[in-house]
């Protein structure tokens, strides 16, 4: 250690998580006790950060990838002045505590993402790194540098393990994102054991073929090494940075250390003692801050308000010399994109004529990117299939980081983990496309999006059989469902292209949840909305498309590209006697939110012939259709074939659709 006050602080942290993990009697304290250096110096001696404003725009990122070490992050936080009491970190893990088990972005004052689920934080800030640096590009001037922080994270064994490590790894060093640094633990330990029994690669090398910059630093207690460290990171403007540090997991204990036992469960009473005198500090004390450590922060917490109020003076001089420029930033920063957008929304009038959604989703999108300037897309490379890419936009990349369409490469997951950093970093709406298949890959990005109550848009095309010969592998049959089960997920299938451009409308206008947006490969016709119902009632997740006089014989219900089927199918049992209506249901979560009175006039509850058509699983239809109604739905695999043989074969056809209706009546 550099001093006597840096120990004693260092220890301080250390064992402020220890109690903290032992009060609750769960927890993980080896790796909080390994790497207490690493955070001290971030946030006393290099970070430019503001406890008394925690969302200041041009504040260095701290993210804990490692977030099973939560009671590092809020001892740092409470010692450094945010809203974290010494009352809050006694009460770790507790009911309607700000100290969850692991950190929770929008709950504690400092947690700038959700970790935890290993990985995704490494992912956020690589996301984080690239939106630094499209505001850089974008708003920074030759005279005035209004973005020059830094992204740093911590990274463990198991965050650097896992598959969304690795994409998001080589996407920043492909992408140079030099703002971004990284402290590996490298502490040789595993739930299981010694990190041998799984990984013998050398990680300085892999992140070297990555294109990042490695360091070393052999002792993890050494203050100066991590500082230089960082301070050598910063100077490397092309290339992220990964700084191997050999710390000791449990440091301090003295019977614990360098142990597996030491990671997830708490030291015990009697070895936490011995490590409190083993460091110096009272061995019955619980939560001890030692006076000359309070003095100590209170100094160093005297130094952060001047970091907000220097970039102050150098945003009024900004605002007084590029008010446009300053004006558009407040404006995004403070997620108001405005209404010019909506009224550039296109409307498809050529009824009869067929478009694929997919297709209807891109031309919504060329039509309103102009109005939304740091809206950013991309696509786990299936750009020309999703129809994600605007004829305006330049490609995201080190020769132009203003550009606003990004090339994820195969990278389904860290597409969708970057999003989620991309929309907690502010001021950006990200979008990204890929298969619906392929939400299986990145489903854990969109469950913490929505634990995260963060908006983001995903663009999953190719949604049923109908995208015919690539057969069952490329079809999805239980994604509809899978996603539906995401508590917080808003998640739309329009019915034609008018659908499709209220469904952005949704997207663009929902607040504090992602979003997943279900379009066709193949074309549906445009339905005809002079006779049909507008699809503007798409907000209300489901709407009766065709109306009948009085009381309908039977309810066709349908999303996607199924709803024409069922508008067919209706039109042919009205000819034959039975009063048939049809609803349109983009989305179960928008239909959940409406009254009581709305719900009992799309499905009155006396109309007991109901009949949903869904090219996939009919789990949670049954909500819907009742007791008395049926499904018709597909309970196996897809077939690799044209998609209108498969449709045929697998009974979505009028006639099919007539006899099953029948059938109820």
């Amino acid at each position: 250690m550099s001093n006597p006050i840096d120990e004693l602080s260092v220890n301080t942290i250390r064992l402020l998580a220890a109690d903290g993990v032992q009060k609750a009697n769960s927890g993980h304290p080896g790796m909080p006790m390994g790497c207490a250096p690493i955070a001290y110096v971030l946030y006393t001696k290099l970070m430019k950060h503001n406890p008394a404003n925690p969302i200041w725009w041009n504040r260095d990122r701290f993210i804990l990838s490692a977030g099973h070490g939560s009671m590092l992050l809020y001892s740092i936080l409470h010692l450094t002045g945010y809203k974290i009491t010494l009352e809050d970190l006694k009460n770790f893990r507790q009911w309607e505590s700000t100290t969850p088990g692991h950190p929770e972005y929008g709950l504690t004052d400092g947690v700038e993402t959700t970790t935890g689920p290993l990985g995704q934080g490494f992912t956020n800030a690589v996301g984080m790194a690239a939106a630094q640096k499209f505001m850089a590009a974008k708003f920074n001037k030759d005279d005035i540098e209004l973005f020059d922080h830094y992204i740093y994270g911590i990274c463990s064994d198991g965050d650097l393990m896992e598959g969304v490590s690795h994409e998001a790894a080589s996407f920043a060093g492909h992408n140079k994102l030099g703002s971004l640094i990284f402290y590996y633990d490298d502490n040789n330990i595993t739930i299981d054991g010694r990190r041998e029994l799984s990984m013998s690669e050398d990680v300085g090398k892999r992140f070297e073929a990555y294109g990042w910059h490695v360091q070393h630093v052999d002792d993890g207690n050494d203050l100066a090494k991590l500082k230089d460290a960082a301070l050598n990171a910063q100077q490397v403007k092309d290339k992220p940075s990964l700084i191997i540090t050999k710390t000791v997991i449990g440091y301090g204990s003295p019977n614990k250390n360098d142990t597996a036992g030491v990671h997830g469960s708490p030291l015990g009473e009697e070895e936490l003692k011995l490590t409190k005198l083993n460091l110096g500090f009272p061995g019955e004390e619980f939560f001890h801050v030692p006076e000359e450590v309070e003095a100590y922060f209170d100094e160093v917490k005297s130094n952060f308000p001047g970091y907000e109020d220097e970039w102050n003076e150098l945003y009024n001089d900004y605002k007084t010399n590029y008010p446009e420029d300053a004006a558009l930033l407040e404006n995004v920063m403070n997620c108001n994109f405005g209404e010019d957008w909506i009224a550039k929304l296109p409307t498809f009038e050529n009824y009869g004529e067929s478009i694929a959604t997919r297709a209807a989703s891109g031309k919504v999108l060329g039509a309103i990117a102009s109005s939304l300037p740091t809206m950013i897309g991309g696509s786990a490379d299936l750009t020309p299939s999703n129809n994600t890419h605007v004829k305006e936009y330049e490609n995201y990349s080190p020769a132009d980081y203003t550009g606003r369409y990004v090339r994820y490469g195969i990278r389904e997951h860290a597409m969708a983990s970057m999003m989620n950093g991309m929309a907690m970093y502010g001021g950006f709406i990200p979008y990204g496309g890929t298969f619906l298949v392929f939400s299986d890959y990145l489903r854990p990005a969109i469950r913490l999006a929505a634990i995260s109550h963060i908006k983001t848009i995903l663009v999953f095309t190719h949604d049923s059989i109908g995208l015919g010969e690539d057969g069952p592998t490329h079809q999805p049959i239980e994604h509809f469902a899978a996603l539906r089960a995401i508590p917080g997920l808003v998640v739309l299938r329009p019915a034609d292209a008018n659908e499709t451009v209220q469904a952005w409308k949704i997207a663009l206008e929902h607040k504090n949840s992602p979003v997943a947006i279900l379009l066709t490969r193949q074309k549906l016709p445009i339905i005809d909305r002079k006779k049909y119902t507008s699809a503007d009632n798409s907000s209300k997740g489901a709407y009766v498309l065709k109306q009948v006089e009085g009381k309908p014989d039977a309810i066709l219900m349908a999303s996607g590209s199924e709803v024409y089927l069922a508008l067919e199918a209706a039109e042919k049992l009205d000819t034959e006697g039975v009063k048939t209506s049809v609803v349109s249901f983009p989305s179960w979560e928008l239909f959940e939110q409406q009254s009581d009175e709305y719900k009992e006039s799309v499905l009155p509850k006396d109309v007991t012939a109901r009949l949903s058509i869904e090219a996939g699983v009919a789990q949670g239809w049954e909500k819907y259709v009742g007791n008395d109604g049926a499904t018709l739905s597909i309970e196996g695999y897809g077939a690799s074939a044209p998609y209108q043989v498969i449709f045929e074969k697998y009974g979505f056809s009028v006639d099919s659709i007539v006899a099953k209706a029948k059938e109820l009546l």
